[in-house]
């Protein structure tokens, strides 16, 4: 179970070997006081505002319960991890010489070409249901489709050869499935494509708050398989950026999208769930409050068909990144 605390004033401590959570919701109102053991626990999402014990910490790395520290968009900001992370430093060595060699670019180009395919994928699937748009939405299909044949056939010694090719195709694709994204939102909630930090509109708002909360379980997933977040082989290794995460997350971010827009097309958001500022759009507590809940069943307890298996989209990740891993040291 992951829990979210994202109440001002919320405090996490230890009682009786158990974690203690204490919340003051409204100042008229008594505290709440929630108890929860270890074992049921796989990490805390915290927003600022909250205080932590060392003792709830030190619990924490004991039961290998990481602790996420968030934006107040869901961006995760640092984390506590156990100082042994349990794994070969082989893994690690292997990543290093990937990060520079023509493995590195093989490994890019499979995540890119899968996260293209669910695009057009999910795509193909509203083009069943919007006749309307079938025209407009084959169009960016096959627009897709044919960048991914021109990622997929790039050659190479090392991605940094052909980095910049791919970064073009990739956001052309993304500009492609976001226009085609838009034409089946509800007028109430249209935009015009994608935007970051700050969102510019309510859709853009929410598929930025989940894809915080995905970076954090891939980061995760990662660690877990003993890989270092920081190596990555196509985006930048500038200070404190974890490349491999940016790389790694790129076929899973369908997840959140898939959800997102189920959210949206199902006529499920309000507009009160959203505060704007200054032209940008955030999810506000009523709104996260909304999401999270669900949110986490879609990723943790509804399951899909994974290597002839149903298990829910997590554990596949998990799955996958040990199989990364393992092929890592396998080829050493």
């Amino acid at each position: 179970m992951q829990i979210f605390i994202n109440t001002y004033g919320t405090y996490l401590h230890v009682k009786d070997d158990m974690f203690e959570i204490k919340v003051r919701e409204d100042k008229t109102k008594p505290v709440k006081i929630n108890h929860i053991a270890a074992h049921k626990i796989t990490s805390f999402i915290v927003s600022k505002g909250a205080a932590i014990t060392t003792d709830a910490i030190a619990l924490a790395l004991r039961h290998n319960i990481d602790i996420v520290v968030v934006e107040k968009d869901g961006h995760p900001m640092g984390r506590f991890w156990h100082s042994k992370l349990g794994s070969t430093t082989k893994i690690r060595k292997r990543q290093l010489e990937v990060s520079i060699n023509e493995d590195g670019l093989n490994y890019i180009k499979s995540w890119l070409v899968k996260k293209l395919e669910n695009q057009t994928d999910f795509l193909n699937d509203l083009k069943k249901h919007r006749p309307a748009y079938q025209e407009k939405l084959e169009h960016r299909i096959n627009s897709i489709l044919e960048l991914r044949s021109k990622i997929n056939e790039v050659e190479g010694a090392a991605i940094q050869e052909v980095a910049e090719s791919i970064r073009g195709w990739e956001g052309s694709a993304g500009r492609h499935y976001f226009e085609a994204l838009a034409f089946c939102i509800p007028n109430a909630f249209a935009f015009k494509g994608r935007s970051f930090r700050p969102a510019k509109d309510a859709f853009n708002a929410m598929l930025n708050y989940a894809y915080g909360i995905l970076y954090s379980r891939v980061e995760r997933g990662l660690m877990l398989a003993g890989l270092d977040p920081y190596v990555g082989f196509m985006h930048r290794d500038d200070y404190n950026m974890k490349s491999l995460v940016f790389d790694y997350i790129e076929p899973y971010r369908i997840h959140a999208e898939r959800f997102v827009f189920r959210q949206f097309s199902g006529k499920k958001i309000n507009k009160a769930f959203f505060d704007e500022f200054n032209g940008s759009v955030s999810l506000n507590a009523e709104g996260k409050a909304f999401f999270v809940g669900s949110y986490l069943e879609y990723l943790d307890s509804e399951k899909i068909r994974y290597a002839g298996r149903n298990q829910t989209r997590m554990n596949a990740l998990q799955m996958e990144a040990h199989k990364f891993a393992n092929a890592l040291i396998e080829k050493a």
